[in-house]
C-alpha cells in the first residue's frame, strides 16, 4: 500500500474521501488512519438503495449523506410499512436496506430477510439514548423498543439501528376542539366530530388507538394494547367497524402530504397524527394542535435495516451510522420528531435544542407557524417520554390483526 501524503485539514476537505474519513472518523484524530481512507475509497463502488416513509427517506439526507460519505449512490424509494415489507417478503432484491419502525422487525427477521449490524462498527453508537440500550422496568422487554432492536442480548448486533423516534399523539384543530376533548383517544371516535375524524390505514396503529379509545370508555381493559389477545382483536374490530359503518371517518390516511391536506383544508378536525403533519399545518398558517392524551402516548421508533441480500453492506451501515451522526438529526427534529443520540445537541443551536428537546420557549424570528415564547405540545423529551401508554410491537397475533383488517376495510 502507498504511503499515505500528509494534508492539512482543508485539503482533506476539499476531497470526496477525505471528507468521509472526517465524518466517519470523527475529527483530526482519525486523519491518518489507512483504514478511514480504505473503506471511503470502497464507499465509491457502493449504492446505497432504500425504501421506508418519506418521514426519514428524504432527498436532502440522501443527498448530504452521499456528500459526506463518498457513496457512489443513492436511491430513496417512499412506501408505506406494510407495502414496503410485502416487497421485501416477496423477494425484491431492489433494495439495500429497508428504514421500518421496530415493531415490523420480526416479519423480516424471522424470514431471514434482514442481517444484523455489528454495533461496534458504529461510530457514533457511544452517544445513543438509554432509551435503545436499558430496559424500562414498567415493561417486559419484547413490549418496548430495546427488546425489538437487539439481535443478542448483550447488545453487540442490531437488527435495526435507530434513526428517529417520537411519542404519537392527536392532532386537532382547536377552533373546533377544546384541549379536554382533545387530550384522549376517544376523541378520535367521539360521534360529536364524525365525518371529521381521520385513522391511519396501518392496523398495527389503528388497532392500538382504538383499544385504548375502548379502555377509557369502558369498552375494554386491555393491558398492552400493543399486544392484544384474539378476543381483544375481535372486540376492538367490531368497535372499528361499527365506527366505519357509522361514518365516523372522513378519510383512513396513510401518506404523510394526504394528512397535511386533510386538517389544512378543514375536512379533518382530528385525527391520530404524526407530529410533524401538525407543525406542516400550523406553518400554513391553520389552527392544529397536538394533544396529551390522557391515557398516554404511543411510542415507535424507525431506523435502518440491512436487507440480507444487499450487495451493499458496507454503505447500509454507513448511513446507518450517518444518521447518528447529528447533521441528519436536524432535519428530522425541526418536523417535530426526536434523534436517539444526543449528538444533536452539539450540532443544534442551542435555542433551537432547548425549544425541541427541553420544553423551552421559542425565541427568535417567527418559524413555520411557531412564534416567540411559544411551547412544543407537550413539553420536553423528558416530560414526554414519561407519559408514554405503549410501545409499538409485534402481536403474537398478527395473523389474526391482518385478517380482520381486511374485514374492517371491506365494511
Amino acid at each position: 500500500m502507498a504511503q499515505i501524503p500528509a494534508l492539512s485539514r482543508r485539503q482533506i476537505l476539499q476531497g470526496t474521501i477525505g471528507a468521509t474519513a472526517l465524518a466517519m472518523g470523527g475529527g483530526t484524530p482519525f486523519l491518518n488512519s489507512r483504514r478511514a481512507y480504505a473503506q471511503a475509497g470502497a464507499l465509491a463502488k457502493e449504492q446505497l438503495r432504500t425504501i421506508g416513509l418519506s418521514v426519514t427517506v428524504q432527498d436532502r439526507i440522501l443527498a448530504d449523506f452521499k456528500t459526506a460519505s463518498g457513496v457512489g449512490g443513492t436511491q430513496g424509494t417512499a412506501a408505506t410499512f406494510p407495502d414496503a415489507q410485502t416487497k421485501i417478503l416477496s423477494g425484491a432484491t431492489d433494495y439495500d436496506c429497508w428504514e421500518t419502525i421496530g415493531e415490523r422487525l420480526p416479519s423480516v427477521v424471522m424470514t431471514n430477510n434482514v442481517t444484523a449490524i455489528p454495533a461496534a462498527g458504529l461510530k457514533n453508537w457511544a452517544n445513543i439514548r438509554d432509551t435503545f440500550t436499558k430496559p424500562d422496568p414498567k415493561w417486559a422487554r419484547g413490549a418496548q423498543i430495546v427488546g425489538q432492536i437487539w439481535k443478542d442480548e448483550a447488545q453487540t448486533e442490531l437488527w435495526m439501528v435507530p434513526a428517529v423516534y417520537n411519542y404519537d399523539s392527536i392532532g386537532f384543530n382547536p377552533s373546533v376542539l377544546s384541549d379536554e376533548e382533545a387530550n384522549t383517544w376517544t376523541a378520535i371516535f367521539d360521534p360529536k366530530f364524525k365525518g371529521k375524524s381521520g385513522l391511519n390505514t396501518d392496523p398495527l396503529i389503528a388497532l392500538g388507538q382504538a383499544i385504548l379509545a375502548m379502555n377509557s370508555l369502558g369498552l375494554s381493559a386491555v393491558k398492552n394494547p400493543g399486544n392484544p389477545s384474539q378476543a381483544e382483536i375481535d372486540e376492538a374490530m367490531k368497535f372499528l367497524v361499527s365506527k366505519k359503518k357509522d361514518g365516523q371517518f372522513r378519510a383512513l390516511w396513510g401518506d404523510f402530504g394526504e394528512l397535511v391536506n386533510l386538517m389544512a383544508s378543514g375536512e379533518m378536525v382530528v385525527c391520530d397524527a404524526w407530529q410533524p403533519a401538525v407543525m406542516a399545518v400550523k406553518a400554513q398558517g391553520k389552527p392544529c394542535r397536538y394533544a396529551v392524551p390522557k391515557e398516554g402516548y404511543r411510542a415507535w421508533a424507525i431506523g435502518v435495516s440491512l436487507i440480507a441480500s444487499s450487495p451493499n453492506q458496507a454503505a447500509v451501515t454507513a448511513y446507518a451510522d450517518y444518521w447518528l451522526s447529528g447533521p441528519p438529526a436536524i432535519t428530522v427534529s425541526e418536523q417535530g420528531y426526536y434523534s436517539p443520540t444526543t449528538n444533536i445537541q452539539s450540532v443544534m443551536a442551542p435555542e433551537k435544542y432547548g425549544f425541541w428537546y427541553e420544553g423551552k420557549p421559542w425565541v427568535g424570528a417567527p418559524d413555520r407557524g411557531i412564534k416567540e415564547g411559544d411551547l412544543r405540545d407537550g413539553g420536553s423529551l423528558a416530560t414526554r417520554a414519561a407519559h408514554v401508554a405503549y410501545w409499538h410491537q409485534w402481536p403474537d397475533e398478527y395473523d389474526h390483526v391482518t385478517q380482520k383488517w381486511d374485514e374492517f376495510l371491506s365494511a
